[in-house]
């Protein structure tokens, strides 16, 4: 691979962090990393993840969640027969679980 060809994270890394600043190091990219990334996306998206106090947690943004489940099931119909074991349960079981959430979330607004 060419130093045109590096990902960003290998061409920069030391470059983009000033002596003051410890280096947190950026986990490889891998598609397991991406599918983890949509999925905290969608559970962002759907107010199951939220940082703060419980007043200031936002409404979920159904349209977004929706997307980003999509996005997982896009991956999964373009990388069937080309996954690990482990990379499709991952998806298999992201699409699944996020589904699931997806309706509850839906019905509880509708409660509200």
């Amino acid at each position: 691979m060419s130093e045109t060809e590096k990902p960003l994270s290998e061409t920069q890394a030391d470059a983009s962090v000033s002596p003051a600043e410890p280096h947190i190091p950026i986990p490889p990219a891998t598609l397991e990393f991406l599918m983890l990334s949509i999925r905290t996306q969608a559970e962002l998206q759907l107010g199951l993840i939220h940082f703060g106090e419980e007043k200031d947690r936002p409404k979920p943004d159904f349209d977004l969640a929706r997307h980003s489940i999509d996005l997982l099931g896009v991956l999964r119909d373009k990388t069937k027969g080309n996954l690990t074991l482990e990379e499709q349960r991952l998806l298999e079981n992201s699409l699944t679980e996020l589904r699931f959430r997806f309706v509850q979330a839906l019905e509880e607004s509708k409660k509200s």
